[in-house]
């Protein structure tokens, strides 16, 4: 069996280091000369997501699903608030986010990794 027997739990744990990484260059590398403007942003969201999303798939950790979520909005004198709820088992299951900010915008990445037995 490639991830374990599901009644331990899974053989290799998630890789959250390597996540961390992950979302630190694609964030970076894709908005660090970004200006803000709201219909740009709007694809590169996307974009950015599909991005982190095959690269922590290259990772191959197996039997685990992966939930990616980006936002990118304009960085002004705001206060903001970005918060997540989830159901999960706490020994398997994890998370990792980013947030990158520029003098234009901010941009925070989580990328939710949840056990599948």
């Amino acid at each position: 069996m490639d991830g374990g027997d599901p009644r331990s739990g899974p053989r290799k744990s998630f890789p959250v280091a390597a996540v961390d990484e992950i979302l630190r260059d694609v964030l970076g590398s894709s908005l660090r000369e970004q200006r803000y403007e709201a219909e740009r942003c709007r694809e590169m969201v996307k974009d950015i997501a599909e991005v982190i999303k095959a690269r922590v798939k290259e990772l191959m950790v197996p039997r685990y699903k992966v939930v990616v979520v980006t936002h990118i909005g304009q960085l002004n004198e705001q206060s903001m608030q970005i918060g997540s709820r989830c159901l999960w088992d706490p020994a398997s299951d994890t998370f990792s986010s980013y947030v990158f900010k520029n003098s234009s915008l901010f941009a925070l990445a989580v990328v939710y990794a949840v056990y599948f037995e």
